[in-house]
């Protein structure tokens, strides 16, 4: 096998052929105006690109799946300020002959770092219930080492390994800042905002890439974590059922409206905070990532944003 070209090395290649190994997190065959062709999305541990096979794609697309870890032989090009990659051949590689971690996005973030903050905000939490559910939750290592590999979402926002604790912690943040300016429940703010995407440890499995378990796309993380709470509430001796209520309520409606998948409209000033933080902080890394994605430096705009149908102004 070649010597690794990584994702990030790729603009030192342009207009210049390379071979090199990749995860393939997606694939498309398509028919386009004169032939069939392949949308790939190849990936390792620092970042993602797209790539392209033009010439005798059908042949080519049964030998390799989702998944699989190929070496890529092909050409570095430009495309609406992105590098791109046109793919002449694909082969599989087998896998005793890679390490998979070398493949796998991960948070730029300490880890070690993100969890000690997560901890310092359940601290934070004085609400004997509350607390008493958090660290519940958190102190059990299997869960906790799901939660901190989990991502955040397949595609827009951080969609990596540990972004889930990456938002989580962020989230929180803002909403521990916003329990100083408005009267809000700070435990029961807090409470939420750290548990508010708990179900994506449900939705998501992670490797070899990001995809959706059958329960994350039939029954979504926001039913998954309200019932991983609910569940978790009666080990929990004379928890206050007022109190779980307002608590679903926050997980159920984080994401502020029916057209989002929200199951319910937030309908209490700690709700209205939480919805807030979480689309603040999902818009402006799904942006940051657009942004950072931008390889030309004479480019002046980023990618087409197909979630939010515009383009974002880099100049």
């Amino acid at each position: 096998m070649s010597s690794k070209i990584f994702v990030k090395e790729l603009k030192d290649h342009l207009n210049k052929e390379i071979i090199s190994s990749f995860l393939v997190t997606e694939k498309i065959l398509r028919e386009g105006a004169k032939d069939f062709f392949i949308r790939l999305k190849l990936a390792d541990n620092t970042g993602s690109v797209v790539g392209n096979v033009w010439n005798n794609a059908q042949a080519i697309a049964e030998k390799f799946e989702e998944g699989d870890v190929v070496q890529v032989k092909g050409f570095i090009i430009t495309y609406k300020a992105q590098l791109q990659i046109t793919v002449n051949k694909i082969t599989k590689i087998p896998p005793e002959e890679y390490d998979l971690q070398e493949y796998l996005e991960t948070s730029s973030k300490d880890m070690n770092k993100l969890s000690d903050k997560l901890f310092q905000y359940i601290d934070k939490v004085k609400n004997k219930y509350l607390n008493q559910l958090l660290t519940t939750i958190f102190e059990d290592k299997e869960f906790y080492t799901k939660f901190t590999q989990a991502p955040a979402a397949k595609s827009w926002h951080h969609n990596y390994i540990g972004g889930l604790l990456e938002h989580t912690i962020t989230v929180t943040g803002l909403c521990d800042y916003a329990s100083h300016t408005y009267n809000a429940d700070k435990d029961l703010l807090l409470t939420g905002a750290i548990l508010h995407d708990i179900g994506k440890v449900f939705e998501y499995r992670v490797i070899p890439n990001i995809e959706f378990t059958p329960e994350g796309r039939l029954v979504g993380h926001i039913p998954l974590g309200d019932n991983f709470v609910a569940d978790k509430v009666k080990g929990i001796n004379n928890f206050p059922q007022d109190l779980l209520m307002k608590l679903r309520h926050l997980i159920l409606a984080h994401h502020g409206e029916y057209e989002k998948a929200s199951a319910r409209l937030p309908q209490t000033l700690e709700a209205t905070i939480l919805h807030q933080a979480d689309n603040f902080d999902a818009q402006s890394i799904g942006v940051q990532q657009l942004k950072d994605a931008v390889t030309d430096d004479n480019a002046v705009w980023t990618e087409f944003d197909r979630l939010n149908s515009r383009y974002y102004y880099i100049k």
